[in-house]
């Protein structure tokens, strides 16, 4: 109860009250995948984790267009019935979606698969729809509570979600030994995670379903046909070319890269997840007043200041240190992950910097330039991978790692002249971040000299 209380006087605190609250659900439920993560390590292989990324990459790349991107679009309009008809056209978005993948998958060539070297594959593609719906219903729901601003339900779910998946992982692969208790922790968090927030809604809701109809529909489409038109493109590009590369990876490369490149991924994108996507629901909850009121440049540049003080220094820290530390945490066998992770370091800075307000392009109706950006990613991404392939076969992810923070260096010029932002804005955010960041990198510099050639002479331990 004293949870709860806490949760519901944050709402009322503005922006960074409600950062606060996500940031406690997120941050209960990052700790509870970080925890797990060397447990699963011993439990399961590189290879078993391999399977994991084709098959959460695939999830990944339909169900964030699953909806049609009338998900997005759900804590826009101004009056709330037709909020809900656009919730209606999310759903039947996603119905009509996850039929045709699961006709397109029935005729899948057994030769593809076999491309992958995962005996387990073609015998799991069923978890693929399943993932789907969970993921992308979940994604509409939580757009309805942004649209609430209950941020408290969001982070309460967050944490079930969570749970649901390590609780799944870890007990089938201890008791059972077998890959698909892993491959179904995901799918098993984000249903849960739908019933919790399904649950949330119809008890707090004054008849939301009543307010949907064919008519509310056809109108809401006509006001929001920009979204499937535009965003339901940029967002493939952008998780194709985020999921795509690796799934050419786990294809083309030997040995179970793609699960060294997995783990290495889920350990960069907790922090990333603490902070970065609380930050940026709670952008899109704020971003359409603020643009509204002449404010969106202003608004994004002192959201980015933010996570530059608050969330790159981690990062960078982590960085430096993942290629000491990794074989120590998750075993010997692990150690290629930790070499990945430095890497993909500059990556995920630039991209935990954008993706908060990319939404910023909405917003501002720039979802052609939005569009534009991230069918470029895509085909940056995935044909350095290829290229690489051909020419560097044993440097694939080291190359991805570079695409991407080439790719998000560009997009994050673009979300700045879309929000209206001025250079002084941002040269000002860069200078005030500075010290914090240079004992951050100073720290992870010294640490990494001492993990490599152990303390200095007349060390007190």
């Amino acid at each position: 109860m004293a949870i709860q209380e806490s949760w519901a006087r944050a709402r009322g605190r503005g922006f960074l009250g409600s950062v606060g609250v996500l940031l406690g659900g997120t941050g209960i439920a990052g700790a509870i995948s970080a925890l797990m993560l060397p447990v699963l390590t011993r439990l399961y292989t590189p290879q078993d984790f391999s399977l994991l990324a084709v098959l959460t990459s695939a999830i990944a790349i339909v169900s964030v267009a699953a909806c049609l991107r009338f998900d997005m679009a759900i804590p826009l309009p101004e009056q709330d019935a037709e909020a809900a008809n656009v919730l209606g056209l999310a759903i039947l978005s996603l119905a009509g979606v996850v039929v045709l993948l699961s006709a397109a998958l029935l005729v899948v060539p057994v030769s593809w698969l076999a491309r992958f070297d995962q005996p387990d594959l073609q015998s799991c593609l069923w978890v693929v729809p399943v993932g789907v719906v969970a993921v992308a219903l979940n994604s509409a729901l939580q757009a309805w509570m942004i649209r609430r601003k209950d941020f408290a339900a969001i982070a309460r779910n967050r944490v079930a979600q969570a749970g649901a998946a390590a609780a799944t992982q870890a007990t089938a692969g201890w008791l059972a030994g077998t890959t698909l208790g892993l491959i179904l922790g995901p799918t098993v968090g984000a249903a849960a995670s739908c019933v919790g927030l399904a649950w949330r809604i119809l008890g707090t809701e004054n008849n939301l379903p009543g307010k949907i109809s064919w008519s509310g529909m056809r109108a809401a489409w006509s006001n929001y046909y920009r979204f499937p038109k535009y965003s339901t493109w940029e967002a493939l590009g952008n998780n194709a070319g985020i999921q795509l590369p690796i799934i050419l990876i786990a294809a083309l490369a030997s040995g179970p890269e793609a699960g060294f490149l997995m783990l290495a991924m889920s350990v960069i994108q907790a922090p990333m997840g603490l902070l970065g996507v609380a930050v940026g629901q709670v952008f899109l909850s704020q971003a359409p007043q603020e643009f509204r009121l002449g404010r969106l440049g202003k608004f994004t540049a002192s959201v980015v200041g933010g996570l530059l003080k608050t969330g790159v220094g981690p990062l960078i820290f982590g960085g430096l240190l993942a290629p000491e530390l990794f074989a120590k945490v998750f075993g010997d066998e692990w150690h290629r992950a930790g070499i990945l992770m430095a890497w993909m370091t500059p990556w995920f800075v630039m991209q935990f910097l954008t993706s908060p307000v990319s939404v910023a392009l909405h917003v501002a109706n720039r979802q052609p330039a939005a569009l534009f950006l991230q069918l470029f990613g895509a085909i940056l991404r995935a044909g350095a991978v290829y290229g690489a392939s051909i020419i560097a076969l044993t440097q694939m992810s080291e190359v991805y790692a570079v695409s991407g923070f080439v790719f998000y260096v560009v997009y994050l010029a673009v979300v700045f002249r879309a929000a209206g932002l001025r250079a002084s804005d941002i040269l000002c955010e860069i200078r005030a971040a500075v010290p914090v960041l240079s004992l951050w990198a100073g720290g992870g510099v010294i640490l990494k000299l001492v993990l490599l050639f152990g303390p200095p002479a007349g060390w007190i331990p």
